[in-house]
C-alpha cells in the first residue's frame, strides 16, 4: 500500500496519477491526510502527557522523602487521571491508524511516470515484436481440435472429474507440459534465480501482503474452515518469504524463481476467448520474483523482461511487448509489461506473460526492509513477471508448428520430451 510520505510529498500529484488508473482519489487521499493530522496531534498530547508524568513522578519522590505524605496522594491522583486520559488518547491513536489503514488498503499503487494514460486494453502501447510469423493458411486447426487429433489433451475428462477449466493432459501432450516447466526453470537457474517450491495454500495474511487481498476475493479459491487461500501464482507464497524481514544490503537483489499450478476462479468468464487452453481455472505456470534496493529496480525490470524475451525467442514463437495503460494495469503495479504470442490458426495474440514492478506498494504491506549504508531501514522495491505461463504457450506451439507429418516439438524442448515430433 502507499505510504503517508508518498501522498504528503504532493497529495495533488498522487490525485492524479491515481486517475490515470481510473481511480478516483481525492476523497481517500484528503481522508487519508486528515487522519495522519489527527494521529500526529494525539502522538503529541501522548508524548506530553508522558513528560508530565516523569515530571509528577520526580515531585511524588521529593515529598516522601520530606515526609509530605498529603501533598504527595495530591499529586499521585494527579498522576490516575492522566494516565485515565493517555488510555483514551491511546485508542483514539489506535482507532485513527486503523482507519487510516484500512483506507490505504483500498487505494491502488500510484503508477510510473512511463505508463501510458487509459482505460482499457485498447489503450495499450506495443513496444517491441519479434519472432517468425507463421502463415498456415486457413486449414490450420487451432489446439483443442489438435489435442483430440493427437490425443494429448481431454477437456471432456476434465469437466467429468472437476468442471470446465480443469483440464487432463495425456501421454505426449503431459510429456510436453512436464518438458516446458522443466525448460523454464532451467533457463531461470542459469539466469542466477535461486529456485523454491512454496505452498500451493497461503494464509490471509500472505494474501494481504502482495495485494490479492482485499482486492481479489472473488477470484481465489477460499478454505473456509481452515481460512486458507489457494494460489492464484507462486508469486504470492515467493514473496510473503520476505514479509516482515529486515534484509541486509549484500543479500540484495533477491532472485528466485518457483514453478507452482495457479488456481483462479475468472468469476465471468465465458465465450471463444476461454475455449481449450485460453483460459482455465487451474493452470501451470514458472514465476520469477525479485527483491531490490529502489535504485536498482528499473534496471532489474528490464533484465526480467529480456529474460521472458529469450525464451519465447528459444521457443521460435512469433512475440510482442505491450507496456499497458494506467486502466489496464493491476491494481498493486506500478508498471506492468504484457508479452503475448501470436496464435495462428486463432488468428489472435495471446496473453503468456506480465512482469511488474510493484516500487514499494507490496513491501509496505509486507515490511519488507533492508537496511542501508545510514544504519537506517527502507522498503525494498518488489518486482516479478511470469516466464512463463504455460497453457497459451502450449496452446501456441501446437497450432503454429502444426504440419501434415504431425506437431514438430522446438528444438530447446527435445532433450525433456525425447521426441521431437507428435504424429
Amino acid at each position: 500500500m502507499l505510504t503517508i510520505q508518498q501522498i504528503k510529498a504532493d497529495p495533488q500529484d498522487a490525485i492524479r496519477r491515481l486517475a490515470i488508473k481510473g481511480f478516483k482519489g481525492e476523497e481517500a487521499i484528503n481522508k487519508v491526510l486528515e487522519l495522519d493530522t489527527r494521529r500526529r496531534t494525539l502522538q503529541l498530547q501522548n508524548d506530553n502527557q508522558a513528560a508530565e508524568l516523569n515530571k509528577l513522578a520526580t515531585q511524588i519522590g521529593a515529598l516522601m522523602k520530606k515526609g509530605e505524605r498529603d501533598a504527595a496522594e495530591a499529586i499521585k491522583a494527579q498522576v490516575a487521571s492522566i494516565k485515565e486520559s493517555q488510555k483514551q488518547i491511546a485508542a483514539d491513536l489506535a482507532a485513527a491508524e486503523e482507519e487510516s489503514r484500512q483506507i490505504l488498503l483500498s487505494v491502488p499503487n500510484l503508477p510510473y511516470a512511463g505508463v501510458p494514460e487509459g482505460l482499457t486494453a485498447a489503450d495499450n502501447v506495443v513496444e517491441k515484436t519479434g519472432g517468425p510469423m507463421p502463415d498456415l493458411g486457413d486449414e490450420a486447426l487451432p489446439h483443442w481440435d489438435l489435442a483430440k487429433k493427437y490425443n494429448l489433451i481431454d477437456f471432456d475428462l476434465g469437466v467429468k472429474i472437476t468442471g470446465a477449466g480443469f483440464p487432463v493432459y495425456i501421454g505426449k501432450g503431459a510429456k510436453l507440459q512436464r518438458a516446458l516447466i522443466q525448460f523454464f526453470l532451467d533457463q531461470a537457474s542459469e539466469a542466477g534465480y535461486l529456485e523454491i517450491q512454496p505452498p500451493y495454500v497461503v494464509n490471509e495474511a500472505s494474501g494481504y501482503g502482495t495485494g490479492q487481498l482485499p482486492d481479489k476475493e472473488g477470484q481465489m479459491y477460499h478454505c473456509q474452515v481452515d481460512n486458507l487461500y489457494l494460489i492464484p501464482t507462486a508469486e504470492v507464497p515467493v514473496t510473503n518469504l520476505y514479509r516482515d524481514v529486515i534484509l541486509s544490503q549484500d543479500q540484495l537483489p533477491i532472485k528466485n524463481c518457483a514453478y507452482s499450478a495457479c488456481f483462479r476462479r475468472e468469476a465471468g468468464s465465458y465465450g471463444k476467448d476461454v475455449r481449450g487452453l485460453n483460459r482455465l481455472h487451474q493452470f501451470d505456470k514458472v514465476e520469477i520474483v525479485r527483491i531490490e534496493r529502489p535504485e536498482d529496480s528499473y534496471a532489474a525490470l528490464e533484465e526480467m523482461k529480456d529474460h521472458v524475451q529469450g525464451l519465447l525467442e528459444k521457443l521460435g514463437l512469433p512475440w510482442h511487448i505491450l507496456r499497458l495503460c494506467g486502466g489496464d494495469m493491476s491494481f498493486t503495479s506500478a508498471i506492468t509489461f504484457d508479452f503475448e504470442v501470436f496464435s495462428a490458426a486463432q488468428k489472435r495474440w495471446l496473453e503468456v506473460s506480465s512482469v511488474s514492478n510493484f516500487e514499494t506498494y507490496q513491501a509496505n504491506r509486507l515490511k519488507c526492509r533492508y537496511r542501508g549504508d545510514d544504519k537506517k531501514t527502507h522498503l525494498c522495491h518488489t518486482l516479478n513477471g511470469s516466464a512463463l505461463a504455460l497453457p497459451r504457450i502450449m496452446a501456441a506451439l501446437l497450432e503454429n508448428n502444426q504440419t501434415p507429418e504431425g506437431i514438430v516439438v522446438p528444438e530447446c524442448l527435445r532433450r525433456y520430451t525425447g521426441f521431437s515430433i507428435i504424429d
